[in-house]
């Protein structure tokens, strides 16, 4: 989804304008009723599309029926007109919840009883923790608050359009920072978990309802020139298959999604938005897609302006809506509708098919079912659910889980505050609370930055911000230079800021900008003790020199962290937190922007020296791996073998198949889909890991569990491949069993280049650290 209405100044303008001025100021005073329909005395109250024992499909169906041409036209777009006679309210779908409610779109507004909603960290961050539980928990108070939100007549809409479960593919990717990381079955499980959580636990009434965007293989804003909007993927059917799919299958096949949003991408030259394989076949028949699909915004448009996809606004209309598309975010389908029936470039079935997708989630929605406030399962949430004290505490809770703690030479974190006599707080992020936000946002209820945090627990604290910005043009490295070596500690904030990477912006370096790399060498150079580094910023960078310099002697990863990010950090730098957080991507040095951003293959090259894309598939050197992260504690990981705790899949299940022989050098293989259902269902099996907590302080750990083969030439496969985490909280000393559930059909298999899954004869490894089992398939 993007940020603002791409192709409309006027869009641009009014978003601009919300990130600098308070909301309230932008909009008119709210109705203390919420918008809906039907209820005791309305005139439709004997229609069926306000029987509420009738299924959804019936009723979206009869009002459909009920409605002119000129009235379905009027429902194409994000900005959905009221249908006044059959007592339809006007409904925006445009809402974001990415990590927390926003100022952008349509559907929300800050400026009655409720004047700020919770602030999480921004969704790379919550993603290192690699938590589901903590996944799930902000996806539920995220849904809560728009529930509240709604009640209280502050929304126009319960349709939001989160989480982005892109892959982070390229490290400059502005966008890379709102999505959870590179590997797909972290996305897959983030995406599953987050929107379990914003839809809620109803079999019959949504909380809200979530969109899994942007399908698909969509990550680049402006690089070089090229741009977004018409930029072609050439994606293999392969890399479709095992990397950019996989997020929003699991959305809708296990998370039950009830939306998917199309990307502007050009995927082999047919748009995503007008592409009928994509949105009929995969998302509505495949996957089973029980809800609608958006398009990007503007991106119906953009079909024909920026594509030259089809000559005429009508056939541009025309091919979205025949390709199955339900929703347009912009109103180009509301003005060009009528004329492209009238043309007979679509039919009025075309539209009704639409609409009739976009009235049943609403109607699960129980826009349909009278006052929301009479529901005994929503109807009582309002101002108090917003900014409770339970979700100021997950706010605070996501952010130290998250945050990496990715050096720590001679243990000189955690911090003694009884030992630190006087600190320098040296940083533009410092002590700005727009660091904390990343891009998305909304006003959150409270604010702590870094500097506030490190004032809790240190009494005699100076901050200096060193550079004008991220972008440090100017850096006032004589006066960083006295502080710190009149200082007892010193604690530098660096790192990017929106301006560097947001929605529309690609980076082109990986470096720190500007002067920030040798204030920081200048500073760690005149310090008393080695200093400590903590970067806010949304992707990776090339911090070599940092890691490789001795008066470095920490670095902390935080992020976009959120409203509580500042007392996340401090807790963490003064060992209140012991840090669990794992890198969710791999951090590259400077040389990888010599990859073009254009080239989407993730599998590496040798032949031309291209390096793949991913700890799965890059062959290059790294700052960081992912799954990097320090604790401070020891912790040790074992996979128990026994005939109690630890299974083998029950291969004799493969007599009988077929295996077939390899043509690109690998093993033989078994087809996923010849096992079939069953067949997948007997082969699954547990792994059991004992993990322990040598101490000395009590901590969580993510305990990740890899697959890796004996080899990967020839066949694609991945150099490993994550099969599943779980993070537990220990006690020093402390000892736990973790169980892994394993499904060879979906862990051990992979995608040959026509993207079909195939399980390949012979060994494979499960590995956790540096302790691995064999699993032989045979027939």
């Amino acid at each position: 989804m993007g940020a603002f209405s791409h192709y409309s100044g006027a869009g641009l303008l009014l978003s601009l304008i919300a990130m600098i001025m308070p909301a309230a100021l932008l909009r008119t005073a709210a109705a203390a009723t919420p918008p809906f329909s039907c209820g005791p005395g309305s005139a439709t109250q004997g229609y069926a599309f306000c029987d509420k024992a009738l299924p959804v499909e019936r009723r979206a169906a009869d009002l459909v029926s009920r409605l002119t041409l000129a009235e379905k036209v009027s429902q194409l777009g994000d900005e959905a007109d009221a249908v006044p006679r059959l007592g339809v309210p006007a409904y925006k779908w445009w809402s974001e919840g990415l990590h927390g409610l926003s100022f952008w779109g349509h559907g929300m507004h800050f400026d009655g009883a409720v004047r700020a909603i919770t602030s999480f960290p921004q969704v790379l961050l919550t993603a290192a923790s690699f938590d589901q539980d903590i996944w799930y928990r902000i996806g539920q108070a995220i849904g809560t608050e728009a529930r509240a939100l709604y009640n209280l007549g502050q929304a126009q809409g319960l349709t939001i359009w989160s989480p982005n479960v892109n892959i982070y593919r390229d490290p400059r990717w502005g966008r890379g920072q709102e999505t959870p990381g590179e590997d797909p079955t972290t996305a897959s499980k983030y995406a599953v978990a987050f929107v379990k959580g914003l839809q809620g636990t109803s079999a019959t009434t949504l909380q809200t309802s979530a969109c899994c965007k942007h399908a698909t293989a969509y990550d680049l804003e402006d690089w070089n020139g090229v741009v977004r909007y018409n930029f072609n993927a050439k994606v293999t059917l392969q890399d479709l298959a095992d990397t950019f799919n996989p997020p929003f299958k699991s959305c809708v096949e296990e998370g039950k999604a009830t939306c998917v949003m199309c990307a502007y991408t050009n995927i082999n030259g047919v748009p995503a938005c007008a592409s009928s394989d994509l949105i009929t076949k995969t998302f509505k028949g495949d996957w089973g897609l029980n809800g609608y699909v958006s398009s990007d915004c503007d991106a119906v448009a953009l079909l024909r302006d920026a594509q030259r996809y089809r000559a005429t606004p009508e056939d541009t209309v025309a091919v979205a809506l025949k390709a199955g598309l339900d929703l347009n975010c912009g109103n180009y389908t509301q003005v060009h509708g009528m004329s492209a029936l009238q043309q007979g470039k679509m039919t009025e079935q075309d539209v009704d098919n639409a609409l009739k997708n976009l009235f049943a989630v609403r109607m699960r929605l129980g826009h349909f079912d009278g006052d929301p406030r009479t529901s005994a399962l929503y109807g009582s949430l309002g101002a108090a659910d917003v900014c409770s004290p339970a979700h100021k505490n997950l706010a605070l809770e996501a952010a130290q889980s998250g945050i990496v703690l990715l050096k720590n030479d001679a243990g000189i974190l955690p911090l003694d505050p009884s030992a630190v006599a006087s600190a320098a707080a040296i940083g533009h992020n410092a002590n700005d609370p727009a660091a904390l936000n990343g891009n998305y946002f909304g006003p959150p209820c409270e604010t702590t930055t870094p500097l506030q945090g490190l004032q809790g627990y240190v009494k005699n604290v100076k901050f200096l911000a060193g550079c004008d910005s991220a972008a440090c043009g100017f850096a006032a490295t004589g006066q960083a230079v006295t502080l710190a070596s009149s200082s007892d500690y010193v604690i530098l904030f660096m790192g990017l800021s929106q301006k560097e990477e947001q929605e529309g912006i690609d980076r082109t370096s990986l470096l720190l900008p500007g002067k920030q790399q040798n204030l920081i060498t200048a500073v760690a150079s005149a310090s008393k003790r080695p200093v400590i580094l903590v970067l806010l910023t949304g992707g990776s960078v090339d911090i070599t020199f940092a890691k490789s310099n001795p008066k470095i002697g920490a670095i902390l990863w935080a992020g976009y962290p959120g409203q509580a990010g500042g007392l996340a950090i401090a807790r963490v730098l003064f060992g209140d937190h012991n840090p669990s957080g794992r890198l969710p991507v791999t951090w590259y040095p400077e040389e990888f922007t010599k990859v073009p951003m254009t080239d989407m293959r993730m599998r590496a090259d040798p032949a031309t020296g291209y390096p793949g894309r991913s700890y799965r598939f890059y062959q290059g050197k790294t700052v960081y791996k992912f799954g990097d992260g320090l604790s401070y504690s020891k912790f040790s990981r074992q996979l128990v073998s026994s005939t109690n705790t630890h299974q083998v899949p029950n291969t004799n299940l493969l007599t009988g198949l077929t295996a077939r022989t390899a043509t690109d050098g690998g093993m033989s293989y078994y087809h996923v889909e010849e096992i079939g259902v069953e067949g997948c269902d007997k082969l699954k099996f547990p792994a059991v890991v004992e993990v322990q907590n040598h101490g000395p302080m009590d901590g969580k750990h993510s305990v990740m569990m890899f697959l890796r083969w004996p080899n990967s030439t020839g066949t694609g496969r991945p150099v490993s491949q994550l099969v599943g985490f779980r993070s537990q909280h220990l006690k020093a000393g402390e000892k736990a069993s973790l169980t892994f559930d394993v499904s060879p059909c979906e862990h051990f298999a992979r995608a040959r280049e026509d993207g079909k899954k195939v399980i390949d004869r012979g060994s494979h490894f499960l590995v956790v650290g540096k302790d691995e089992r064999e699993i032989s398939f045979h027939s």
